[in-house]
C-alpha cells in the first residue's frame, strides 16, 4: 500500500514538474515568424491506429502532416510530453487532463478521442477459476493496468467505492503497472490477480478463453467519452488554422469510423500499420470495433470533465475550485461537428 501511495505522489509530482517546464521551455510546434506550423509531432501506440493517423490516411489533414516521434506508454506521459513541448498534442484520460491543469500547465482539451460503449470498453478480468467475485475480494489483490493515475485506476476506485469499501480498504487493493501487450500473459501466469484489458488486446484475450470479466467501465458509467487530446494555450494562439484543421480532421475520422463498415475500417487500419513500417503485428487489428467516443465528432460537453473534477476533489487530489471548466476545454476548433449527422453511440 505504501508503494502505491508513493507512486501516486510521484505521478502528481511529475505533473507539477510538467507545469514548471512548460512555463520556461520552448512551446510545442511554435512556428517561426508569422507562419503557422504545418507539422504536428506526436506519439503513437504500438500496433494501433490513432484517430489522427486515420485522419491523415483519409486525407482529412489537408496540408498538415504528422511527424511520429515514438510510441507512448500511457496517457499521462503523453499529455506531459505535450505540456513540455516534446510533442504538439497528446491524449489522456480526462482525470489526468484535470490533474495536469490543476498543476498550472497551460493546456486545453480540444476534442474527445476515446471512450466506452458496448464495443469499446475497459474490462477488469480474472482467470475463470478465480475466487474473486466482488469488490471486497479485491482487498490485498494485485491489479495490472497500463499506468497509475489514469483511466483504469479511476475505474477501480469507483468500483470499490460502489462496493461499499472504506477508504482504508480501498488502499489495500494494489494497482500495478503492466505493459498492455504483457497484461494477458501476466494474468495467465498468476503474477497478478486481475488484468485490465481493452480494445484489441481485450478481444484477443477473450477469444483465447480461460478468463471472465469482473466488471467494466461501461457497466459503471454507461457510454461516455473518456479522454481528450490537449494542446498548449500558446500553440493554440500561434497556430489557430493548423489546430482547426487537425481537430476537424480528427472529428471527421471519428464519424468515418462510425459510418463505415467495420471490415473496411479494419482493412484501412491494417494497411496503415503495414505502410508505416514499424515492425508491428497487424493480426490483432481484426478485433477492432469502435473508438467509443460518445458525442458527435468528438464534441466536448464539459460533463465528461466535470465528473473527474468532482471525483478528484472528493478524493483530496485537488482542491475544490482549483480547476474550472471554462479554462479546461474548447470546441472552437472543431468544424466537423457542424457537418456531421451521426448520433451518439458506437458503430
Amino acid at each position: 500500500m505504501a508503494a502505491t501511495a508513493s507512486t501516486r505522489r510521484q505521478f502528481l509530482s511529475l505533473l507539477g514538474l510538467s507545469a514548471v517546464a512548460v512555463s520556461c521551455g520552448t512551446t510545442a510546434g511554435a512556428a517561426s515568424g508569422k507562419g503557422q506550423t504545418k507539422t504536428l509531432r506526436y506519439q503513437g501506440w504500438a500496433g494501433q491506429v490513432t484517430l489522427p493517423e486515420l485522419a491523415e490516411d483519409l486525407g482529412y489533414l489537408e496540408d498538415v502532416r504528422l511527424e511520429w516521434v515514438g510510441n507512448t506508454i500511457s496517457g499521462p506521459q503523453d499529455i506531459q510530453s505535450a505540456a513540455t513541448g516534446q510533442v504538439d498534442f497528446g491524449g489522456a484520460f480526462n482525470g489526468a487532463v484535470v490533474k495536469l491543469a490543476a498543476n498550472k500547465a497551460p493546456v486545453k482539451a480540444v476534442i474527445s478521442y476515446y471512450g466506452s460503449d458496448r464495443y469499446a470498453y475497459n474490462g477488469f478480468y480474472v482467470l475463470e477459476d478465480s475466487p474473486i467475485r466482488s469488490a471486497g475480494d479485491l482487498i490485498g489483490k494485485k491489479i495490472g493496468m497500463n499506468t497509475l493515475g489514469g483511466h483504469s485506476e479511476a475505474m477501480l476506485d469507483l468500483h470499490l467505492r460502489r462496493g461499499g469499501l472504506s477508504r482504508a480498504e480501498i488502499g489495500e487493493a494494489e494497482p500495478l503497472v503492466v505493459p498492455p501487450v504483457n497484461t494477458e500473459q501476466t494474468l495467465r501466469q498468476g503474477q497478478i490477480d486481475v488484468a485490465v484489458l481493452s480494445g484489441i488486446l481485450r478481444d484477443k484475450a477473450l477469444a483465447a478463453g480461460g478468463i471472465r470479466p469482473l466488471f467494466t467501465d461501461y457497466e459503471l458509467l454507461g457510454a461516455f467519452s473518456a479522454g481528450t487530446y490537449v494542446m498548449t494555450d500558446r500553440f493554440l494562439r500561434r497556430n489557430p488554422d493548423t489546430t482547426r484543421t487537425f481537430v476537424t480532421a480528427v472529428g471527421r475520422a471519428i464519424e468515418w469510423s462510425r459510418s463505415t463498415p467495420r471490415e473496411e475500417v479494419v482493412a484501412r487500419m491494417t494497411d496503415i500499420v503495414r505502410k508505416r513500417g514499424r515492425n508491428e503485428d497487424t493480426a490483432p487489428l481484426k478485433y477492432w470495433r469502435s473508438y467509443g467516443v460518445a458525442t458527435e465528432a468528438g464534441l466536448i460537453t464539459g460533463e465528461e470533465l466535470q465528473l473527474w473534477i468532482d471525483w478528484l476533489a472528493d478524493r483530496g487530489d485537488i482542491r475544490k475550485g482549483q480547476v474550472t471548466l471554462p479554462d479546461l476545454y474548447t470546441n472552437e476548433f472543431n468544424g466537423a461537428k457542424k457537418s456531421s449527422s451521426t448520433a451518439k453511440g458506437g458503430s
